[in-house]
Parts: structure tokens; C-alpha cells; sequence
């Protein structure tokens, strides 16, 4: 299976092509790269395209990675305790021999796919619009009843509770 020519494969490989033919302090200045960038690539550069492609900086192990027999033990009490939440599940497995913490245990438990997968959203369906057959009317107007007695060429209106006390 052949990968497809990204466009940095493609500028890596006129880049290389030019270091080679120019040299690599020239290169630097044209594609304004660091040496270090075209010396790195040009480490890996075998002539073909395919080599300039970015590979992937996930570790091949771990040293503290779960053991197959952790696993297997996970498996199977998941299997046969399916509705145990996650701590009383970490509690049972600790009782038969696993340390590790709870964290590990969760993440573990995602990678393997042992969480129901969360149920999509329905998605929105706006309500039927109905259009307006005159122009405003959806107009809304407040209205404020001001009592007769504040409307009289007084500037304000003074509360009645202020006037008794007054």
C-alpha cells in the first residue's frame, strides 16, 4: 500500500534536492530552515519521497505498561460483573492482586471499550415559521399607566407613603 505525497513530503524533497545540489548552508538561507532542521531530514532522505514523511513519536512499549495477565483479569471481571461502578470494580480487582491506581484502571477500560458509547444528541429541528402577513405585526408595544396625580406639571412624582410621612 503506497501513501499518498503530502505537500511537506513535496517541499522536503525540493528542499533535499537543493541542499544536495547547493549545499546546505545555501538551502538554509533559500527555505529560511535551520541547519539542523535540513541535516535531520537529510539523515533520513533515501532519494524517494516516502522517506521525507512524518513518522509517528508513540513509544513501541512502555516498561509500566498492564501486563496480559492484568488484561485478562480486567476482562473478566468486567465480564462478569457488568454493572459494578468503577471504584467498587478497582476494589474487587485489587482484592485479587492488581496495583494499580483507579486512573490506570479507567484508562485502561477506555482503550479496551468497555464504556457504553455516549448516545448522540437528537439533532435540533427548528419549528415550522410563520411568515407575517401585514407589515408589524410583531410589533410589541409596552405600555406604563402613570397615575393622574404624577402627570400635572409635576417634574416627579413623589410615592404616597413619603407625602404621610411628610
Amino acid at each position: 500500500m503506497r501513501k499518498s505525497i503530502t505537500q511537506d513530503m513535496a517541499y522536503r524533497q525540493s528542499l533535499m534536492k537543493y541542499a544536495e545540489k547547493y549545499g546546505v548552508s545555501r538551502a538554509s538561507r533559500k527555505y529560511n530552515k535551520s541547519r539542523s532542521y535540513i541535516y535531520f531530514w537529510r539523515a533520513r532522505w533515501d532519494g524517494s519521497v516516502e522517506s521525507l514523511a512524518c513518522q509517528s513519536r508513540r513509544p513501541h512499549s512502555h516498561p509500566n505498561r498492564h501486563t496480559e495477565a492484568e488484561l485478562k483479569l480486567i476482562r473478566d471481571m468486567r465480564r462478569r460483573n457488568p454493572q459494578l461502578g468503577l471504584v467498587e470494580l478497582w476494589h474487587r480487582l485489587k482484592q485479587r492482586g492488581y496495583t494499580r491506581r483507579p486512573e490506570s484502571l479507567f484508562r485502561v477500560m477506555r482503550k479496551l471499550g468497555m464504556f457504553p458509547q455516549e448516545k448522540k444528541k437528537k439533532a435540533y429541528t427548528p419549528k415550522p415559521y410563520q411568515q407575517m402577513t401585514r407589515p408589524g405585526e410583531r410589533i410589541q408595544v409596552d405600555v406604563k399607566v402613570v397615575p393622574r396625580r404624577c402627570r400635572h406639571g409635576v417634574k416627579f412624582c413623589v410615592s404616597e407613603n413619603r407625602q404621610s410621612q411628610g
